[in-house]
């Protein structure tokens, strides 16, 4: 498996791009009650606030239509939530503006960003997020899984299609997840934040010459369909709480209405209703 864009050939004449965290991998929920929300309250010493505001931060980044924001974005709609509740917070205004501006939302261009400005409010953030993957690495070890299904789906998909993990979770993080759970071999290119967003993935994924009815994504979350959709390619949804159904009825269904070009049209708009009303 490569782990960048330019090492990827193509093989196949159709693209399956999945996402990992909460949608092949089931570890986005402990991720976020364990190191994320917690690591937070640690960093901006919210101690005071901290059950509701870990109950907002599980809302935006778990259960709503925010569900996969990339963390750092999680944080600033975390803390404008708190904020519109009129709960005074510590001044994020110059980390905003980076998550605003930045071409790539990742600890190395956050680095950079330091070594520019020397900002402390973007030394907190690198502060926070090292701490979250310090977390992730030591103390939640172990706690992940593959999310059920996804194993058999990933390998009937691989048969026909070459396969992209487009993650925007940490690519060392999911890079060790895929292997250990032996998902990987299903694999041909994993691109993680650091590749970029998923949207620019897609669009470079594309290049390689797929048609765009050849292309799908399968995400668990609205930015995995904003990526496919900012791109004109297909999308697949794993429904939170459902998840199981959800890569049964791709291996079963979907797959095959993905390669015979039924899958557009009537099928997608069912599956994206399905799924824009699955999130509150």
């Amino acid at each position: 498996m490569k782990d960048t864009i330019q090492e990827f050939q193509k093989t196949k004449n159709f693209l399956v791009c999945v996402d990992s965290d909460g949608c092949a991998m089931d570890t986005m929920g402990v991720k976020h009650e364990e190191a994320f929300g917690p690591r937070a309250v640690d960093v901006w010493e919210l101690h005071s606030i901290k059950d509701h505001f870990l109950k907002v931060w599980n809302d935006i980044n778990l259960y709503t239509r925010t569900r996969g924001i990339n963390r750092f974005k999680g944080v600033v709609a975390t803390f404008e939530a708190l904020e519109k509740e009129g709960i005074e917070m510590p001044d994020i205004s110059s980390f905003k503006k980076w998550t605003e501006t930045t071409n790539e939302l990742s600890n190395p261009s956050l680095e950079r960003a330091i070594a520019e400005t020397n900002d402390e409010q973007l030394k907190k953030a690198l502060e926070w997020s090292h701490a979250v993957n310090r977390t992730i690495e030591e103390e939640l070890a172990g706690n992940d899984k593959p999310v059920e299904g996804a194993k058999a789906g990933l390998e009937t998909a691989n048969n026909v299609a070459d396969v992209a993990i487009v993650s925007s979770a940490n690519g060392a993080a999911v890079l060790d997840e895929w292997t250990r759970h032996e998902l990987s071999v299903h694999v041909d290119v994993m691109l993680g934040q650091e590749a970029g967003t998923k949207a620019y993935c897609i669009e470079q994924l594309k290049k390689f010459g797929y048609e765009n009815t050849h292309v799908l994504m399968i995400g668990d979350a609205p930015g995995d369909l904003s990526a496919a959709e900012v791109n004109d390619v297909l999308y697949y949804p794993i429904l939170v709480g459902k998840e199981k159904f959800s890569w049964d009825r791709f291996r079963d269904e979907a797959l095959a209405k993905f390669l015979d070009g039924s899958f557009a049209g009537d099928y997608q708009q069912q599956l994206i209703k399905e799924f824009n009303d699955n999130l509150k």
